[in-house]
């Protein structure tokens, strides 16, 4: 095997955290399949399942099972969330689950990047970063938006909000992350 094989695969800011009014913490390395189907493929439902151990997400929802998710990004695209050891085992499960359907898998964790941001006022430091209203935000509903700049998705949960974004721009919006949630900080 190559070197880069034998590495071991490190989260995109290797777990950076920051606090002020609400906590945020880098998450990874965490394992992240986009699929592509139309919701009617025979099959799919039960693929997920079979993955995610959830049910397909309606249309900008999310849903979770412990630390596995399924999330509707977009008519017919879906991203699933798993540990990271789980990936190519999964994609295995989902080629042969939809073996013969139109559908493409792909395994996308290292290139995306994976934020916490928790407390009480967690909702505040998103407000500050993407044109969405949180106040409308429903538990298991899945934005995908702006971060200021660049693409990102999030949803809520008890203890706050998980954003995903491409990791090439981890830094800038761990930067934005951060200082966002200083007390008084404004962006523009």
């Amino acid at each position: 095997m190559s070197d880069a094989m034998n590495t071991r695969i490190t989260s995109a800011l290797g777990g950076a955290v920051a606090s002020g009014f609400a906590s945020i913490r880098e998450i990874g390395p965490q394992g992240m399949i986009t699929l592509r189907a139309k919701p009617d493929v025979k099959g799919l439902a039960a693929a997920v399942k079979a993955v995610t151990g959830t049910k397909l997400p309606e249309a900008r929802r999310i849903e979770v099972a412990g630390d596995k998710a399924a999330g509707w990004m977009s008519p017919d695209e879906y991203l699933l969330v798993l540990p990271y050891a789980d990936v190519a085992a999964a994609l295995a499960t989902l080629a042969e689950e939809l073996a013969g359907q139109h559908h493409l898998a792909v395994d996308v964790s290292d290139a995306r990047a994976v934020f916490r941001i928790e407390g009480a006022d967690a909702g505040q430091v998103l407000m500050k970063l993407a044109p969405a209203d949180l106040s409308e935000l429903e538990p298991g509903e899945l934005r995908r938006t702006r971060i200021a700049q660049v693409a990102g998705a999030f949803w809520a949960d008890e203890g706050g909000f998980t954003l995903v974004c491409f990791r090439s721009v981890a830094g800038y919006v761990m930067g934005l992350l951060s200082h966002s949630a200083k007390p008084g900080s404004e962006l523009f």
